[in-house]
């Protein structure tokens, strides 16, 4: 099955589960799901940013703040970050760190959203080719980058940025 014709939980605005859907017919209408964000920081504080694939089926070849992305149908917030973080940056075995939640929607997307953080200081490795590249910065360098110079995903600046 390909990645289109995943099942996803359609929610509302109090992220009742309304009906279940295929990520791409939730992308086509844009329907409200559920997402995660895994901030990785090291021991230093930097934050490590990436670069979306350019295959990516939203805002591909932009950078982002966080691992991850949307739900399966089922799963919960928890399993969905660990799950993120290890195909996206090849992380495992580490402890989350709930940071808050949100609710982010634009002309793209509208999603209900966990944002989690990680301490790493290994190495990483895009297991799932969802990442192109990656690099640490500081948490300056990116708040300027936000304003500006890189092209971060919107829902990452909206949700995660605050939080850090």
């Amino acid at each position: 099955m390909g990645s289109a014709d995943e099942l996803v939980d359609i929610v509302d605005e109090h992220d009742r589960v309304v009906r279940v859907a295929t990520r791409r017919e939730m992308r086509v209408g844009r329907l409200r799901h559920r997402t995660v964000f895994v901030v990785v920081t090291s021991s230093s504080g930097d934050v490590l940013v990436h670069r979306r694939a350019d295959h990516k089926d939203v805002w591909p070849g932009r950078w982002d703040l966080a691992a991850g992305g949307v739900l399966a149908s089922g799963e919960t917030y928890d399993d969905g970050a660990v799950r993120e973080l290890a195909e996206e940056l090849g992380i495992e075995d580490v402890a989350l760190e709930r940071l808050g939640a949100g609710t982010y929607e634009d002309a793209d997307v509208a999603e209900i959203a966990v944002v989690y953080r990680v301490r790493w200081d290994g190495r990483v490795r895009f297991a799932d080719g969802e990442v192109s590249e990656a690099h640490w910065m500081t948490l300056e360098k990116i708040q300027r980058g936000a304003a500006g110079s890189l092209d971060f995903v919107p829902d990452s600046v909206a949700l995660v940025l605050p939080l850090l």
